[in-house]
């Protein structure tokens, strides 16, 4: 089925959490599906969108899925773990991915990537999610648990570190449910040995039988990628489910890192008595890394070796099989001129002679004759045979090789191979055919960074701008497809975007430079993105200062101006043959990163506004918020003396946003991380609303709180009979809860219109629609670009 064909069926269905997110089915209705596909081209409108449900944009996967999880006995069970965008859960009915950790809140963010997830083999709703960002940020990791096949959580707070989105975030799993008795759970920890509960995941205690060392707090920030591999997977050693007994033998491997520290021996060690003592085993090679075990339904177990941590591990690496007693080689990697491939993904099926082995080849880039990526054996590893480069992928344009750091064999169908990559999943459903095809499984899974959004004026060829890590700067035209235009290949995050509002179809945006493109960092396009111009040469700061904090804005087609990152900004009157510094002050990067977010006026394009969170409340080189106007289309500046003292606050970059009124000249909202404030007079004099207020939870008051007040505000196409020209979008916190929040008189009275089902572990950009009242599009927390309707 066609992607858009399966959105559009999906939506019709009442299946929008399917496609990607949403309310429940009964909110759903065909008119709606109608509604949404005629509005997502700009040109048509419509005024019966309510704005309070939620769903995706559509981009398909782009970001790094290190996990995949088979229920055993249940076929079609099926989970998806990101570093840092969730989890998901497989729908068989729809071959689509449904989010399960969209009510993570705001004060989530931090536990939105799973560093391991395990299933409960004789419950197949019981799921287990641990979580937490990095390993060195100071921060245990959490316990999530569901009941309900991820409808609903509840979580322990875990008494070592989690590092989801730190190197080696593919090897595991390192948390196992024991397939006997499923209150004892066991896990391999970074940097703090292997843990065990016996009461479902909720209290913990450390197998100190094996080793009592935990890396000292201070000391993690300084190992070699801030994170230690620990104790990489733990592995039953049964044929058996539900016995009632907890099983007494079972292996756990252990980096080599944690090994040296912690003075063990082996880097395999064996209990026969359940962790309550430990017997190292020998292993063919030393130093290695053990990204996965499996062990067959004959009791053989397959050890994958490999030098280096991943994603995408280099080798040397080697493939054995164990016995319990005798090692034999089956596949081997080692490192030779050009090629350094390593050993990641590994699973097995069946038993004896017959047992089928699929092995991930990481670090092994391209597709040509010969590749190795996803090698199968049929015969227990006795021969072997690549099935998945130079063989058919839809779509055709989308890598599949390098971080092949997981590889799932359906337990239900050993016809069904899935593998990750650094885009998403891929999945072939005749594995054992000459030259199996692949289809790109990634429909409702959208992880994304987004660094920027904006939306152009109605009447556009398109509906939405997106600015994005990794993936660079993409034009949407329509909401539930695969945006295909933008400056594909020139950047790798695009950081801003803006169009000229009198003639839409003039695009800018600006990004970081890629291998094949090394001195472009900003790009322009004349007929709404579908062709692109370097511009003839960039700002003079912009290749020294690349990050996330840069900003652009367009007034006219040819006239741009460009702030970099830590820079002073510069305009442009001829699509960047020449720029020319503003009179605004140079910002300094020491100790944070700045950047001014300038914005041109819609109603007058020789009004350019400028904004200068003032960098951060803890950074002694940080001053006080500034705003800057100019009439003179963003060459020369003059400061708002009356800005700071309405109450600006001081906020860093990404916690502070400016909107302008694109329905009335000179009408500006700011939001500084605290409050709201609002000019009428093009930047002159303002007035601090009281609508927002942090939380400060157990925060000092001197501290940055738990929940900003305001961070980001966009203003959109208004309602029938509203009071003020434009709706008002923020996110922050009224009245003690956090949200979006609409306004449609100005600001003086809000509504929330996200519910806690729809939290996203936060929301960043804000860009609102000028067509469709009650549209507002969202960045969520590594879950891509999501809208209200």
């Amino acid at each position: 089925m066609k992607k858009q064909t399966l959105a559009l069926a999906c939506l019709m269905a009442g299946l929008v959490a399917a496609c990607g997110g949403g309310s429940s089915p009964s909110t759903q209705s065909p008119a709606f599906a109608a509604t949404v596909t005629a509005s997502t081209s700009a040109s048509t409108s419509t005024t019966t969108a309510t704005g309070t449900r939620w769903m995706n944009v559509k981009y398909g996967g782009s970001g790094y899925v290190p996990g995949l999880v088979f229920h055993p006995t249940n076929p079609n069970v099926l989970y998806a773990r990101t570093d840092m965008g969730g989890s998901y859960r497989w729908d068989a009915a729809t071959s689509a991915w449904t989010p399960i950790t969209d009510g993570f809140g705001i004060r989530e963010e931090f536990f939105n990537g799973a560093e391991s997830i395990a299933l409960d083999a004789n419950d197949d709703k019981r799921v287990y999610l641990v979580t937490g960002m990095y390993d060195w940020a100071g921060t245990n990791g959490r316990l999530y648990v569901s009941t309900d096949r991820g409808d609903n959580w509840t979580h322990v707070d875990l008494p070592f570190r989690v590092g989801s989105n730190d190197p080696g975030r593919a090897i595991g799993e390192r948390l196992m449910v024991d397939p006997n008795q499923s209150a004892v759970l066991y896990y391999g920890s970074r940097t703090a040995g292997l843990w065990k509960s016996a009461d479902y995941g909720q209290t913990w205690a450390q197998v100190s039988a094996l080793s009592s060392f935990q890396y000292p707090a201070e000391q993690i920030p300084s190992l070699p990628g801030r994170t230690s591999a620990g104790i990489e997977a733990v592995l039953f050693d049964t044929s058996s489910t539900g016995a009632g007994t907890a099983t007494q033998g079972l292996y756990a491997a252990v980096g080599p890192d944690y090994a040296t520290a912690a003075g063990l021996a082996f880097n395999l060690y064996k209990s026969n008595d359940g962790g309550a003592s430990w017997t190292g085993v020998p292993t063919p090679v030393t130093g290695y890394h053990i990204p996965h075990m499996a062990r067959a339904k004959d009791g053989m177990i397959y050890v994958a070796f490999t030098r280096d941590m991943g994603p995408g591990a280099g080798g040397p690496a080697k493939l054995y099989k164990f016995d319990g007693s005798n090692w034999t080689l089956l596949k081997s990697y080692d490192t030779q001129q050009w090629v350094n491939f390593g050993m990641g993904g590994l699973s097995v099926s069946g038993s004896g002679p017959a047992t089928r082995i699929a092995l991930g080849v990481t670090n092994s880039w391209g597709n040509w004759q010969g590749q190795p990526i996803v090698q199968l054996s049929d015969d227990a590893g006795l021969t072997w045979r690549e099935i998945a480069s130079m063989t058919p992928h839809t779509p055709a344009d989308v890598d599949f090789s390098g971080w092949v750091d997981d590889v799932e064999i359906d337990p239900h169908n050993p016809d069904r191979i899935l593998h990750v990559f650094g885009g998403g999943v891929w999945e072939t459903r005749n594995a054992s055919a000459a030259s199996p095809s692949w289809n790109l499984a990634v429909t409702g899974l959208e992880e994304t960074a987004t660094l920027a959004l904006m939306t152009p004026p109605k009447g556009a060829s398109y509906t939405l701008l997106r600015s994005s890590g990794d993936i660079g700067m993409h034009v949407q035209t329509e909401l539930l497809k695969t945006p295909t235009r933008g400056p594909r290949g020139w950047f790798g995050n695009g950081n801003s975007a803006d169009m000229a509002w009198s003639a839409p179809a003039y695009i800018a945006a600006i990004g970081t430079p890629v291998w094949n493109t090394p001195n472009v960092a900003g790009a322009y396009s004349t007929d709404s993105g579908v062709t692109w111009t370097a511009f003839a040469a960039n700002h003079p700061d912009a290749l020294a200062n690349q990050g996330g904090e840069s900003n652009i804005a367009v007034t006219m087609p040819g006239n741009i101006v460009w702030a970099p990152a830590n820079s002073r900004p510069a305009y442009t009157t001829n699509n960047g043959a020449s720029w020319a510094y503003t009179n605004l002050p140079a910002l300094s990067a020491v100790g944070i990163n700045r950047g001014y977010r300038i914005v041109a006026d819609r109603k007058n394009p020789l009004k350019v506004y400028a904004f200068n969170s003032g960098g951060a409340w803890w950074n002694q080189w940080s001053d006080t918020a500034h705003f800057w106007y100019s009439i003179d289309g963003g060459h020369t500046f003059t400061e708002s003396t009356a800005f700071t003292a309405a109450g600006a606050r001081v906020a860093d970059f990404s916690h502070s946003s400016v909107a302008v009124n694109p329905n009335a000249e000179g009408d500006i909202w700011v939001a500084d991380g605290f409050s709201l404030l609002h000019s009428t007079d093009s930047g002159v004099s303002w007035t601090r609303l009281q609508a927002t207020a942090p939380d400060w939870g157990n925060q000092p008051a001197w501290m940055y709180p738990e929940v900003y007040g305001a961070t980001s505000i966009a203003l959109g196409k208004a309602t029938a009979g509203a009071t003020y020209s434009s709706t008002i979008y923020i996110v922050g916190t009224i009245s003690n809860v956090w949200g979006v929040h609409r306004s449609d008189d100005g600001g003086a009275t809000w509504r929330r219109i996200n519910d806690d089902k729809h939290q996203y572990a936060g929301l960043g950009n804000l860009a609102a629609d000028q067509s469709v009242p009650g549209r507002v599009f969202a960045s969520a927390a590594g879950r891509g670009v999501v809208f209200s309707y």
